[in-house]
């Protein structure tokens, strides 16, 4: 017989994920009326079409109305909803009037000290059975982890569906994560995100009919943030602490290259720019849907290594990360060469460069055969696109 809890468990996911599918088209009609709409202005959006924002709002109506259901009051939960609120307010607002950046920073910052204040905080660092507390530390750096994350997911927001598929992904890697740690509430509550996020998705996946906006992805890299703190950094699993870096190593990795370019440059951390991940797979020719989907890979081999992390052997990890490595960097100076991005087979259909027409022969009308091309006049070739 299926144990109970199970059955609880997905009874409460999908009352997630159907609570964000269709509270989503309603929240897509709000944008447009209070003009939360994306107005593609420079080439760092992909999109074409003005699209409406805000859609983060039906992943936190989801999210907090299946957690009132199906979760039991406690800090983490109290804090999440309080910070979250937060958040999400201060995202439909700045979706709307494109608030300053340093004013959201120090919001963001008060937002982190509610789960701070009650307790979820990183007290210590555990390496290879030694603990090294943080003492008077514990409160900056868990301020500084949870403000971080939430920038990161904010940050790699830049394709149709790339954002909230990460959040899934991370939201899964986590779940596992603490499934093996045995800490059901903590299981619980990243679970009920992943179907949250997985209602949203069909509506955000490209073409998108409407993206998350600063509401969205505030809210999910702040949820993530406080549910990692809670499952993972409290354990003393062995490198508990890198289990969190494995899972969300690829928004944090971008963050951080993205703070650092524009430091070098003179500009502000929070200074706009196509130098992301996702720009540079869309310039080296990957496509829209092949960049979104190599990201989800990297992030789930990363949150594969995350759950391996779980384990007493680091070998396994080291072996995935490794690889995985290896492959991408093989894989993008592979695709800097048009030809070998053409061969590779990652390039979106409408996005393949054509087969070069066949050139004329001495009589017009003779036709020509080649070994890779149809029949084709010489005195008709085809049509481009």
């Amino acid at each position: 017989m299926v144990h109970s809890e199970l059955i609880y468990g997905i009874v409460a996911v999908l009352c997630a994920a159907l609570l964000a599918y269709v509270s989503t088209p309603l929240i897509r009609v709000l944008a447009f009326r209070f003009g939360a709409v994306d107005v593609p202005r420079d080439n760092r959006r992909m999109h074409k079409t003005p699209i409406p924002r805000m859609g983060g709002v039906a992943i936190y109506l989801a999210y907090t109305i299946a957690t009132l259901a199906f979760g039991n009051f406690s800090p983490v939960l109290i804090s999440i909803w309080i910070g979250g609120t937060m958040l999400v307010v201060l995202g439909v607002f700045d979706d709307i009037f494109n608030l300053n950046a340093w004013f959201k920073l120090g919001v963001q910052v008060l937002a982190a000290l509610v789960p701070a204040l009650q307790g979820l905080t990183i007290d210590f660092i555990h390496i290879g059975g030694t603990i090294y507390p943080l003492g008077g530390w514990s409160i900056p750096i868990t301020v500084l982890w949870i403000v971080g994350l939430t920038n990161a997911i904010n940050f790699i927001d830049g394709l149709d569906g790339l954002a909230c598929g990460i959040s899934t992904i991370c939201s899964t890697a986590l779940f596992v994560v603490t499934l093996l740690m045995a800490e059901s509430e903590a299981a619980l509550l990243t679970a009920l995100l992943a179907g949250a996020c997985l209602g949203f998705l069909p509506f955000n996946s490209h073409p998108a009919k409407i993206f998350m906006g600063d509401a969205g992805a505030l809210f999910l890299g702040f949820t993530l943030s406080v549910l990692s703190v809670n499952g993972v950094f409290k354990t003393h699993t062995v490198l508990a602490f890198l289990i969190p870096m494995s899972i969300f190593g690829l928004p944090l990795f971008d963050t951080a290259f993205a703070i650092i370019r524009r430091l070098i440059h003179g500009q502000s951390p929070f200074h706009a720019d196509r130098g992301h991940i996702h720009h540079r797979l869309m310039d080296m020719g990957f496509g829209h849907r092949r960049s979104v989907l190599t990201l989800y890979a990297i992030c789930g081999i990363l949150g594969i290594a995350a759950v391996m992390l779980t384990r007493p052997a680091l070998y396994p990890a080291v072996i995935i990360i490794v690889c995985a490595l290896a492959l991408f960097c093989f894989t993008y100076l592979a695709m800097r060469n048009p030809q070998t991005r053409a061969q590779t087979g990652l390039l979106d259909h409408e996005e393949t460069p054509p087969v070069p027409a066949p050139k004329k022969s001495d009589t017009p009308e003779q036709t020509v055969h080649t070994a890779d091309t149809p029949v084709v006049a010489a005195d008709n070739p085809p049509k481009g696109h």
